[in-house]
């Protein structure tokens, strides 16, 4: 048995746990994976070598509904709670889960080994899910004609005929199809695909994982941003003179910040910089996975900017506020076409999690008492 006398179990090096749990070019820092819930959550506040991928998406959470929620103080914003904002919450949902996964997945990854690969097949699905939740914002806010109400009503023609002047030159036939019938399912079996092969990484390609799962995430997000190279390729949907265009105006420039943290956040996670210059010094703080996970986020914040910008141009066209009626081309958000939909996809993979799961314990479930009875030989003393 450990001899933690009251105190904290004892951190380890990296020849003192087993070879699953070792990170490339990180020596010290290590929780031996037989901790219980109540040691994980305790570590949280220890300089260990995942408190700080802890505590980079945990925080985070709290920035980012900071931010998110001020959008329902617009003027003339809807409530909370109308269909009109479906595609937001479901964008919520995903963001939350993604953050909230990723610092539980890290915090409490060292219960077992197979614990371990059950928290980072969820992680890897909540950034799947993410995907899609992006998806839906991006199909209902950037989209050109999505939420447009075709409807005969005499007192809505008006209306109807002023949301056509800027669209129907702005949405070629062929990228209507598209967007109406493909771009969703596409954005859904993409991340599906990805799940799979990230799950994939942690039992088999072992030696490229990290470019495996860098790369398998580049697919989801250039079809997620079709919407937005669309609108970037072509002239904006409102008059230059409107009070819409010049809400939408900074869509662009937060577009391409998004693009960049991705891309540098991408950059920390294939190599390995700093530790790889200097094995054991970034072990507790300022290792490449934090670095990772803040740009990560800053990506997600500046999407967070880029949505509520073009949610704030649609706020300020009557025209695109129409609500969906059984007559339109393309209706608004319905509960089945965003719960619904997150929904289905969630089912899917918690399903493909569950298997990879029952995989992980036929091959790790075995060593599971042996790593209980089995301490560290040269850590046993108070510290």
């Amino acid at each position: 048995m450990l001899l933690n006398c009251g105190q904290p179990l004892p951190l380890l090096r990296h020849t003192d746990v087993p070879p699953r749990v070792i990170e490339n070019f990180i020596l010290t820092g290590y929780r031996f994976p037989n901790y219980s819930l109540w040691d994980c959550l305790l570590s949280a506040f220890r300089p260990t070598n995942e408190t700080g991928n802890f505590w980079t998406h945990f925080l985070p959470v709290f920035i980012f509904f900071y931010y998110f929620v001020e959008v329902f103080g617009w003027e003339g914003a809807p409530d909370s709670g109308e269909p009109f904002f479906y595609p937001l919450w479901n964008y919520f949902i995903g963001v939350f889960c993604l953050l909230m996964a990723s610092s539980m997945a890290h915090l409490l990854n060292s219960m077992s080994l197979v614990v371990r690969e059950v928290c980072f097949f969820v992680d890897y699905g909540t950034i799947s899910a993410y995907t899609v939740g992006s998806s839906l914002a991006y199909y209902y806010y950037i989209h050109p004609q999505a939420g447009i109400a075709e409807t005969g009503s005499s007192s809505r023609v008006e209306l109807k005929r002023e949301a056509a002047a800027f669209t129907s030159s702005y949405a070629t036939p062929e990228y209507s199809v598209f967007f109406e019938t493909c771009y969703i399912p596409c954005a859904c079996v993409v991340a599906i695909i990805c799940v799979l092969s990230c799950c994939n990484t942690r039992q088999r390609w072992r030696q490229h994982r990290y470019i495996i799962r860098t790369l398998v995430f580049l697919l989801p997000f250039l079809i997620s941003s079709t919407p937005i190279f669309y609108r970037l390729l072509t002239r904006s949907p409102y008059s230059t003179s409107s009070s819409s265009f010049t809400a939408s105006t900074p869509m662009a420039c937060f577009f391409y910040r998004h693009c960049l943290w991705l891309l540098v956040s991408a950059i920390f996670n294939i190599s390995k910089f700093p530790e790889r210059l200097a094995p054991g010094r970034f072990d507790i703080w300022g290792h490449s996975h934090q670095w990772f996970h803040c740009c990560t986020f800053l990506s997600i914040l500046d999407e967070l900017h880029m949505i509520k910008a073009e949610i704030k141009a649609i706020l300020l066209s009557p025209a695109l506020l129409l609500p969906p009626t059984s007559l339109s081309h393309l209706p608004g958000p319905t509960i089945a076409s965003t719960y619904g939909v997150m929904l289905l996809l969630q089912t899917t993979i918690v399903s493909i999690i569950v298997w990879f799961s029952w995989r992980a314990n036929c091959i790790y479930g075995s060593q599971r008492e042996q790593l209980e009875k089995e301490p560290p030989k040269k850590h046993l003393k108070c510290h």
